[in-house]
């Protein structure tokens, strides 16, 4: 009798390598029955990752719509699952212990059967909570391996992280095979080590089709023994996103598997309604190089669900790094040019950097350090002028311990700047925090929510849930959207000058008038405050202030909390060009120093 595989179709995640946004829970009401009248799918990736935080910055209640999405599969019979970033639990830092304990209890209470738990290092210690969290819940732990493809990562090496992961009982192991880089006969091994090893374990792969390689892979690990295949629907399947359903399911059939038919007629209607969420404004979050599936990915190894933000950070980069070029009296590069830059900067830097798993947030920092590479050589400056703390954190193995080992100019640059190296437990360093969040919840006479589960958002995501609870994350939401809504205008020329062409102009009269101006860039994206008591009606420094190099002229409100605006070097403001307040991507120009 043939084998059965199971299809899970990982919604969430179409749309997060795809963009910046999730449909609306209304959006996500209205497809789920006809994902479920498609027949196919036994498992939906429904939440996690960014999902929560997203619809808190939609300002929207996140447990509404988890609670709401979850519950016709429920009702269907068709298991649920989530994403978490074990010591990072669904943000970017780490999360203290009893916070992480709370989410499983939230999750399960709120519809979601599996907990797929993964971290970025592929640092067992961190998962151990996790699996244990989870099974604690009444949830199924499914533990991750963060796959990618280096001498030191080797099926050897997957597979005592399995043991480990085995050991602290979890039920299931996913390839979290998030750039796709993953070569297929390798994992094909790795999954029959898995399956004979350990049977009674469920694997399910999880490929990104970004380098070509996910459906050859695969094929290879349902062979060797894989169970469940993520995949995804168009319009949101190929590119960066995952393989196609209806390719890979016509594929394992003629492999001789059983696997379930689909409702042709429901996935063109699940297709048509996902345009038509496109359409209505998620579209205007999305970079249509995602749709585009590239080899460069090979060497690289970036995944495919960062590729939305990357393109956002080089597109901001990509003025400033051009008027260094110019003022150096080198060429300038187009945004293609750029990118093939940046692919091989990071081919470049990872190695340096002990070889961490390129998936969130560890692709972000090496990501980070190798776009400021560019921009410090474009400058003449040396590689590793600047690394933000977050990136020196994971160095300094804040975060976990890193797989390989740190190239000697890295460890020289390190006690250059005076890092403290860590092996210890990274929970340890971050105390319990939720009797602190019941206390600013009873002083703002917040309810804690069926299940605590209004807790368990602020102690998450605590600046986006306090812009939630006072309106101005929708309000700022909002006029994000009318802002993309015009730019969108621009870019199709029913006006004269586009927002791009009008940066462009402005990078030209600077670099005329001032040659030896420096441009000073936003750390990170959020919200802009100049003045050092960050008071909303505060106003830009005026034209002429002095500063010392590395001093701090304002900071950006990121999402996971302040970043410095330093100065580039000692010099005197020319003057600003963001106003107090005003929203910024990560490398936009905000001011020029000289």
């Amino acid at each position: 009798m043939a084998r059965e595989i199971k299809l899970s179709l990982v919604y969430r995640d179409m749309w997060q390598s795809s963009g910046k946004y999730v449909p609306r829970v209304d959006q996500l009401k209205q497809i789920a029955p006809v994902i479920i009248d498609m027949g196919c799918f036994s498992r939906i990736e429904t939440n996690g990752g960014a999902f929560e935080q997203v619809n808190l910055l939609y300002g929207e209640n996140p447990n509404r719509a988890v609670r709401e999405w979850t519950k016709p599969f429920n009702e269907a019979g068709i298991q649920t699952h989530m994403l978490e970033r074990a010591l990072n639990g669904l943000r970017m830092y780490p999360v203290p212990a009893d916070v992480r304990r709370l989410m499983p209890k939230v999750k399960r209470a709120q519809g979601v059967d599996i907990m797929r738990s993964f971290c970025g290092l592929n640092d067992y210690r961190n998962l151990e909570l996790s699996v244990k969290y989870a099974k604690e819940a009444g949830m199924i732990s499914q533990a991750a391996l963060s796959i990618t493809h280096s001498s030191i990562h080797t099926v050897e090496y997957y597979m005592a992280i399995v043991d480990k992961l085995v050991e602290f009982g979890a039920d299931e192991i996913a390839l979290k095979d998030m750039a796709g880089v993953g070569r297929p006969v390798t994992l094909g091994r790795l999954v029959k080590e898995i399956k004979t090893k350990y049977p009674h374990i469920v694997v399910q792969y999880h490929g990104h089709s970004g380098p070509g390689f996910s459906v050859a892979s695969t094929l290879e690990v349902a062979k060797a023994g894989a169970d469940v295949i993520d995949v995804a629907m168009e319009p949101l399947s190929w590119g960066m996103v995952h393989p196609d359903v209806i390719t890979i399911q016509a594929m394992l059939k003629d492999a001789g598997f059983m696997v379930k038919d689909i409702n042709m007629k429901a996935y063109m209607e699940a297709r048509r309604l996902t345009q038509s969420f496109m359409d209505d404004f998620l579209g205007y979050f999305i970079n249509p190089k995602n749709k585009i599936s590239t080899s460069l990915l090979v060497g690289c190894g970036l995944p495919g669900g960062m590729m939305g933000s990357m393109m956002a950070d080089l597109t901001g980069m990509h003025g400033a790094i051009n008027m260094a070029l110019k003022k150096h009296g080198k060429p300038e590069v187009t945004l293609d040019e750029l990118l093939v830059q940046l692919f091989q900067e990071v081919e470049h830097v990872w190695p340096k950097l002990g070889y961490p798993p390129l998936v969130t947030p560890f692709s972000q920092y090496c990501k980070n350090i190798a776009l400021m590479n560019i921009y410090c050589m474009a400058n003449g400056e040396p590689r590793f002028s600047k690394i933000d703390k977050d990136s020196w954190n994971m160095i300094a193995g804040k975060n976990g311990r890193l797989p390989g080992p740190l190239a000697p100019e890295i460890l020289e640059l390190a006690k250059k700047n005076n890092i403290e190296f860590f092996d210890g437990n990274p929970q340890d360093e971050y105390p319990d925090a939720l009797d602190t969040y019941r206390k600013e919840m009873d002083e703002n006479g917040w309810d804690y929510g069926q299940d605590d589960e209004e807790l368990f958002e602020l102690a998450m995501h605590d600046r986006q849930y306090r812009d939630y609870k006072s309106g101005i994350a929708k309000k700022r939401f909002n006029e994000e959207l009318e802002k993309a809504k015009a730019a969108a205008v621009c870019a199709s020329g029913s006006v004269a000058v586009s927002k791009e062409d009008a940066e462009k102009r402005m990078l030209s009269y600077i670099s005329d008038k001032y040659p030896n101006a420096t441009p000073v860039l936003a750390p990170s994206t959020g919200k802009l405050l100049w003045e050092a008591d960050f008071a909303e009606g505060s106003v830009p420094p005026a034209p002429g202030r002095a500063y010392k190099a590395g001093a701090t002229m304002g900071v950006v409100q990121a999402y996971y909390g302040n970043e410095d605006i330093s100065a580039p070097k000692e010099g005197s403001l020319i003057d600003t060009c963001v106003p107090q307040g005003m929203q910024v991507k990560k490398g936009d120009i905000v001011a020029w120093i000289m």
